[in-house]
């Protein structure tokens, strides 16, 4: 049953847009278990729809096809590093930059290293899907970069350079990051604990920083 009152459109009791906002969200969770585990090429609609419990109708309801699905993946694992990475910055309650480095790395292998799924999302299954797609991909790159310049200011006291310089070591540094991580989260089970990827990527930060 559904009622309208002009402003709220409500189904079975609820609005639509928290029906909506829930169906995405399960098609988003779906995306990252079925794309992290069997691959974007190895997947299908069907695929995503049973791991999401919804149908192919709803589906189609929220995204045109599987790439804008793998996008809306990519861009919330990437969201919630900067957003986990953020936080720990400001909640860090110290200016000593090697410190801020370790809380940083810290912060991102929690969010993204450390999840296999995620980690094969925004480092391999987002990779040469199409133009769009990696011209999203390129974007993204983009966005760290700033972030991290940004962060260096903020929270390092770091002033502010010789602006393509500055890009051209944040790019430096994301790309030695998307490396690294890439390659702990494919290893084997020999692979360096995690507390030993964070002091490699915080040492690696400070290298580009040139404290």
């Amino acid at each position: 049953m559904t009622a309208d009152t002009g402003s709220t459109r409500t189904y079975g009791g609820r609005p639509v847009a928290d029906r909506r906002a829930d169906r995405r969200r399960r098609f988003v969770d779906a995306a990252i278990e079925v794309f992290g585990t069997s691959g974007y090429a190895g997947s299908s609609v069907t695929a995503l729809c049973r791991e999401a419990g919804l149908s192919r109708r709803q589906f189609y309801e929220e995204f045109p096809d599987r790439e804008s699905l793998l996008l809306a993946a990519y861009d919330e694992a990437q969201a919630q590093a900067r957003t986990a990475v953020g936080a720990a910055l400001a909640g860090a309650g110290t200016d000593d930059v090697p410190t801020l480095a370790r809380v940083a790395m810290t912060a991102f292998m929690q969010s993204l290293g450390t999840d296999r799924r995620r980690a094969a999302i925004v480092f391999v299954e987002i990779v040469g899907v199409s133009p769009r797609v990696e011209e999203h991909r390129l974007a993204g790159r983009e966005t760290w970069t700033d972030f991290f310049g940004s962060a260096l200011r903020d929270y390092a006291g770091r002033p502010a350079g010789d602006a393509v310089e500055d890009s051209y070591r944040a790019i430096g540094f994301v790309g030695a990051l998307t490396a690294v991580v890439h390659r702990w989260s494919t290893d084997g089970p020999a692979r360096p604990d995690v507390d030993e990827i964070v002091d490699l990527l915080a040492q690696i930060l400070l290298a580009f920083i040139r404290i």
